[in-house]
């Protein structure tokens, strides 16, 4: 892809993040168009309708969950202070509107990258003994759709305590 292209490409991706968090899955192509400084026409060439938009869009946001599970393995001490960073990563307002957006939207082999990854993470944090034994990689995923799609439902402030009671003492 050409160079222009490409940031073509990642203007209309960021515009369309920040409109779908703003607006929903439904927000105004035009709006979309004009926020990234690129014609309708070119959005359509690199995007021929919504859904493409949002496919890419959800894919772009899965593999930066990716790339926030590896940056909390690393910055972390171990395997649970890991899982616990990437969750409260993971539910951050500014990523609520858009996973509540894409909730829908398939990204079929970058989610199961995502939950690969986390998974290991998971069975390590188990194997070291500092988590639950009888909790999975589905129970997070579960925790952060509740937190991160569903904003508001469960207060915030709720996250610690869940996290604590997944932590084996």
């Amino acid at each position: 892809m050409r160079a222009d292209a490409r940031r073509n490409r990642d203007r209309i991706l960021e515009a369309a993040r920040g409109a779908v968090a703003e607006r929903g899955p439904d927000a105004p192509m035009e709006l979309i168009a004009q926020r990234a400084g690129v014609g309708v026409g070119t959005l359509y060439r690199r995007f021929p309708d919504r859904a493409a938009l949002l496919a890419a869009l959800a894919e772009q946001y899965v593999h930066e969950l990716i790339d926030a599970v590896d940056r909390a393995v690393a910055a972390e001490p171990g395997a649970w202070a890991a899982v616990r960073a990437f969750i409260v990563y993971g539910v951050e307002k500014g990523r609520g509107a858009v996973a509540t957006a894409l909730a829908g939207t398939s990204a079929p082999q970058a989610r199961r990258a995502l939950v690969r990854r986390l998974d290991e993470l998971v069975r390590q944090a188990q194997a070291d003994g500092a988590m639950r034994a009888d909790v999975g990689t589905g129970d997070l995923m579960e925790l952060l759709g509740a937190f991160a799609c569903h904003p508001g439902v469960i207060p915030e402030r709720f996250l610690p305590v869940l996290l604590d009671g997944l932590e084996r003492r």
